[in-house]
Order: structure tokens, then C-alpha cells, then sequence
């Protein structure tokens, strides 16, 4: 006969005791530990039963759970660099070391709390997307936790959408500034900046999305992003504005089109954007701008 015991942390623990054997596990779910004790007891009835060398289950950590994920499922995304440097950090706060078997909504709401401390409530929200993520799949596909507890945790508010537009006066003074000009090719590293600055306005492209931008992509009216942020592919209408761009880059013979790296799109960008005195515009305020201006 299996007997129930509800802990002070609200889950269930049962311990099945018949023919000599003993054995216990913690579930969340009072249904899911009957589901188990009738198993386990139906095996010692067959003879069936084979005690397990350790409770591994019992064992783990939710770092644990962490490491794999960043093991096994990080590395096929394509923000996985970011992704494992969010669970590097994750893995410092003793959150991680909270076992499997105790982890509930107030570990995660405790967590939260304590990284709003320090960060802001966006990036809170992204970890929590992580953390949830690597639950579910713990749950759905490993059967090492039987729910997800982040899923029940309030995020923080984040603040309100950027409104920020940009003017036909900051346009220009962001071409100048970057040296580009649209009669001829933009040989430099900065005047492709321009370029890309530009054609983000005509496109709504991301500026991940232009840097890997490849001539095979293009067609006479469309760009095709075989992989976008989301992971989704996406085809892009191409404005005669942007078509005349992509003309002036062709002959420039980069294996991408814009011979771009992120890393040099984004620190030339501010480079130029202080130069010309314009304060508080991001790169990204070119994808909304596009988007209104549709």
C-alpha cells in the first residue's frame, strides 16, 4: 500500500512499501505520484521491479537542468552565443542549486526579485524565457520534472514601446556623416553603414538580417532571409530605392552584400550617429520607422 505525504512546499511525497521493498519519490502533482506508486507496485507484483542504482531524479539541480540545455539545445539557435552567456550567469546564483525534486514558483519569483536588483525588468523577462523554455523541455521530452514552475511566475513589467522617429533632417545628417552618397559605390567600411542604415529604412530589415544578406538571397524584387530572428524564413519586397542601393554594392564583390559584420555595423553606427550630434537613436528605431512609414 503506497502512502501519501503533502510537504510544507505544497508537493507530494509517497513511499511504496510490499514484498520487501521500499522505495519513495517527491512529485508536484499528487495524481502524477499515484500514477507512479500503482507502477512500481504493479511491478513487485510481476517480480518485475528493479530498483534504481541511485535517485537520480532525486539528485539533480536545476543547474543541472541548466547545463544541459546549454549543452544540448542552445547551440541550434541562432542567438546561441547570447543564450549561453545568459545561463553562464544563471548558473552563479544558488538558484542552481536547488534540487528538482523542491523547485516551485517561490525559487523562480525569488530568483526574479533578486535579478531585478540589478538588472532591468526586459532583461528579466528574456532569462525567464530561457528558464521556462529549458522546463518545458525538461518536462516534454527528459521526464526530469512533471511541470514547469516559471510558467506560473509574473514577469516584470517591462517599459512602454519606443515611439522614436526619424527625421528626414537625421537621415541625412547620417548619410553625410557616414560618407555615403548615392552616385557612388560605398567603398568604405562607414559609407556602408550609411548604405545599411538606409536600406534598413526601406526594408524594415534587421541589422543582423543585413549583415548576412548574400547576393543568392536576391532577386530583381524581393530578398529572401532564409533564417530571420524568429527562425522563420521571410521574403522581403525590395523598393526602387533599395534596388538602387543593392546596384551601387554589387560591384564591390563582398561574399556578403554589405560586407558588414554585426559587430562593425553597430559600433560604426554610434560612431557616426555622436559625430553628427543626434542623441538617443538606435539602429533598431530604423525597422519602426519603416514599419510606420508603410
Amino acid at each position: 500500500m503506497a502512502a501519501f505525504r503533502k510537504l510544507k512546499s505544497g508537493r507530494w511525497r509517497v513511499e511504496v512499501c510490499r514484498g520487501g521493498i521500499r522505495v519513495s519519490r517527491t512529485f508536484t502533482l499528487k495524481s502524477t505520484a499515484r500514477s507512479w506508486a500503482a507502477q512500481v507496485e504493479a511491478e513487485i507484483e510481476a517480480g518485475k521491479y528493479r530498483p534504481p542504482e541511485e535517485s537520480a531524479a532525486e539528485a539533480r539541480t536545476f543547474g543541472d537542468l541548466l547545463k544541459r540545455y546549454s549543452r544540448e539545445v542552445t547551440p541550434k539557435k541562432r542567438g546561441a552565443r547570447w543564450e549561453q552567456l545568459r545561463i553562464g550567469l544563471l548558473l552563479r546564483d544558488k538558484l542552481s542549486e536547488v534540487p528538482l525534486s523542491a523547485l516551485d514558483e517561490t525559487h523562480i519569483s525569488d530568483w526574479r526579485d533578486r535579478r531585478l536588483q540589478s538588472v532591468s525588468p526586459a532583461s528579466v523577462s528574456r532569462e525567464m524565457s530561457i528558464l521556462s523554455n529549458a522546463c518545458r523541455i525538461a518536462m516534454d521530452e527528459w521526464k526530469w520534472i512533471d511541470r514547469n514552475p516559471v510558467s506560473r511566475v509574473r514577469r516584470p513589467a517591462g517599459p512602454p514601446p519606443r515611439q522614436r522617429r526619424i527625421t528626414d533632417e537625421e537621415i541625412e545628417a547620417i548619410l553625410v556623416g557616414a560618407g555615403y552618397t548615392p552616385d557612388a559605390p560605398p567603398e568604405t567600411l562607414t559609407a556602408r553603414v550609411g548604405a545599411a542604415f538606409l536600406f534598413a529604412i526601406e526594408t524594415a530589415m534587421r541589422a543582423g538580417e543585413i549583415c548576412s544578406l548574400t547576393w543568392d538571397n536576391i532577386d530583381e524584387r524581393t530578398a529572401h532571409l532564409p533564417r530571420t530572428k524568429n527562425n522563420t524564413p521571410r521574403t522581403v519586397p525590395l523598393s526602387s530605392r533599395a534596388r538602387q542601393i543593392l546596384d551601387q554594392l554589387r560591384p564591390l564583390g563582398f561574399d556578403t552584400v554589405f560586407g558588414l559584420k554585426p559587430s562593425q555595423l553597430d559600433a560604426l553606427f554610434r560612431k557616426v550617429r555622436d559625430r553628427s550630434m543626434i542623441e538617443d537613436l538606435h539602429f533598431h528605431d530604423t525597422r519602426r520607422e519603416a514599419l510606420t512609414r508603410l
